[in-house]
């Protein structure tokens, strides 16, 4: 199956800019803006249930994030991805520590049916969501992507999604086509919202790349993979990796994605 380049993806969420909602916690709101910023999405931060659902039909994507869950959130996000399944508008769920409480299972499991067209998660999120784990260690992954790869598979099969499980390595998959992804850096772990902030971004590109968004999701990891390596070149910690993490991001090209991404197409898993 032949796929555009990963560049073309670039190059058409910085010549449409799109604009992404995202529902996400506490913490990320700032440094998730910053990083749609500098890639060349325009970010919004909306909750109150008075206008997601007429902000969500504006919106070129949303992007649910359940890192800092409560009642009247969880009401939001339901509102938010009902509108996003009605008006064909992509939406990201990125499922923030899903096997650690029993209210965080219930959230997700009422998101699921509004049929998200990327699940980003990390492998023990993945396992959690499809019945194989019911514990978590909070935002942590406790498992490799490795371990979870036909979990995520089985995933995808049954949301009819993409789901782009995320780690020391990458894998994506649709259910029948799998990729792998290298890259990266150390000290990405030690910042706080990455993957919270990755989760909106994959947002960004399938929206600007509705009619191929495998390969949008693809382009939107790949990203993140190559400007953190380049990060962790200039950075001495964790504080100066966050910024050269949003410089690289900026400085990014579109040839830069299509040469430089380690990508791997897998047969079998």
């Amino acid at each position: 199956m032949a796929y555009p380049p990963l560049g073309d993806m670039l190059a058409a969420l910085r010549e449409t800019t799109p604009l992404v909602h995202c529902m996400t916690n506490y913490v990320a709101m700032n440094s998730t803006a910053n990083l749609l910023l500098a890639t060349g999405a325009s970010p919004a931060m909306l909750h109150a249930p008075e206008e997601v659902a007429e902000f969500t039909a504006l919106a070129g994507a949303l992007s649910i994030n359940i890192g800092t869950l409560s009642t009247p959130w969880a009401e939001s996000m339901q509102l938010a991805a009902r509108t996003a399944n009605a008006s064909q508008t992509p939406w990201v769920l990125d499922p923030v520590a899903v096997g650690a409480t029993a209210f965080r299972q219930q959230v997700c499991q009422a998101l699921l049916p509004h049929w998200p067209s990327v699940i980003r998660a990390n492998a023990s999120e993945v396992m959690a969501l499809t019945g194989l784990a019911s514990q978590g260690r909070g935002v942590d992954a406790t498992a490799s992507t490795d371990d979870a790869a036909h979990a995520a598979i089985s995933l995808a099969q049954r949301q009819h999604c993409i789901v782009a499980m995320t780690g020391e390595t990458d894998f994506l998959t649709d259910g029948t086509h799998h990729f792998r992804l290298t890259g990266g850096h150390p000290l990405m772990p030690r910042v706080t919202t990455l993957g919270c902030g990755l989760s909106a971004l994959v947002a960004g590109f399938v929206a600007a790349n509705r009619e191929h968004p495998l390969t949008a999701t693809l382009a939107a990891l790949a990203c993140f993979s190559i400007a953190g390596h380049r990060a962790g070149q200039r950075a001495d910690g964790p504080g100066s990796f966050q910024v050269a993490l949003l410089d690289a991001l900026y400085q990014l090209t579109p040839d830069d994605l299509s040469s430089l991404s380690q990508v791997e197409a897998l047969h079998a898993v």
